[in-house]
């Protein structure tokens, strides 16, 4: 069956690109409700903004959903993605500003956060969206491509010419708790040459290396901690394309390939999936397929401990 949260689950922190402080609850909704943001700062009439990848304004680093007024919320790749790691169907994300807080840079304390609350069953069958056939975006060197798969699965390679982070790949099957077992604690990070210029153009202007970020530089890890997992980049990548891919407006049953991709191509990928005739097609869940689905068979004593 469909779920929701059991009651109101709470989080406080400033924005990764803003540095502008932001309180963000996830709140319980009825069946077939999907999941929505809300911009409690904003008009009601122009607050709702959904979480859909049509709604998607480009970024090369974070995803910003807009709505038809302009309205938007910022960096909700990682609370999007413990939405689907946790298997929650409908929900709505009540926000105060302008952008996601960035927490720890991973999605581990909002997985926590959903897990302690606890899911409550809604009286309506799963549906999800089944590929039928492969789709492929490119992007110079980068390329992301989702295929018929009867799981959801996630394969990712990323080529950093920095030696800490190097070459690294990782796949991984999102059912069986996967998701917050194996990806949810691994946090964003970047290189140290880059964080100056981020800054100089308005953005990273909330981000404390060690604190919710990792930054490398050259052969070493510059911030204080070192990282939770020695290819912690490669899995907080796919941290980010499960979470763009659950823009897809319901749980995906496909086998997802990312090369150097990043929010742009993996939000091309589901434009262009919708846009093929015949590629994907809704279903209603049978109990085994909903058992293999982003979400299926977590176990609260799985979870990390929040570092």
């Amino acid at each position: 069956m469909q779920t929701t949260v059991k009651g109101p689950v709470v989080f406080n922190g400033c924005g990764l690109h803003s540095g502008k402080a932001a309180r963000l609850t996830i709140r319980p909704a009825m069946a077939e409700h999907g999941i929505w943001f809300r911009r409690t700062d904003i008009n009601d009439r122009d607050a709702l903004i959904p979480a859909r990848y049509d709604a998607v304004h480009q970024s090369p680093l974070c995803t910003t959903l807009v709505n038809d007024a302009g309205v938007s919320v910022g960096t909700v790749e990682h609370v999007m993605a413990a939405i689907a790691g946790c298997g929650v169907h409908n929900a709505l994300i009540e926000i105060d500003g302008p952008e996601v807080p960035i927490v720890d840079g991973s999605a581990l304390p909002f997985v926590r956060g959903i897990m302690q609350r606890g899911l409550r069953r809604l009286p309506a069958r799963v549906r999800a969206l089944e590929v039928l056939k492969t789709v492929t975006v490119t992007q110079g060197d980068a390329s992301a491509s989702i295929a018929p798969a009867k799981e959801m699965r996630i394969d990712f390679h990323i080529d950093f010419a920095d030696s800490a982070i190097g070459r690294q790949s990782k796949s991984l099957n999102m059912a069986n708790g996967s998701f917050a077992r194996e990806l949810s604690d691994s946090r964003t990070f970047c290189r140290k040459n880059d964080v100056k210029n981020m800054q100089a153009n308005g953005l990273a202007l909330g981000g404390a290396p060690g604190v919710n970020a990792v930054v490398f530089d050259g052969d070493r890890v510059s911030s204080p901690g070192g990282l939770r997992h020695a290819d912690e980049p490669v899995r907080h990548k796919m941290l980010d394309a499960l979470g763009d891919l659950a823009l897809a407006g319901a749980p995906l049953l496909g086998h997802y390939t990312g090369i150097r991709a990043g929010h742009t191509l993996t939000n091309q990928l589901l434009r262009e999936l919708f846009a093929t005739p015949d590629a994907v097609r809704m279903v209603t869940c049978d109990p085994e397929m909903t058992a293999r689905l982003p979400g299926a068979g977590l176990v609260w004593d799985e979870i990390p401990e929040v570092a």
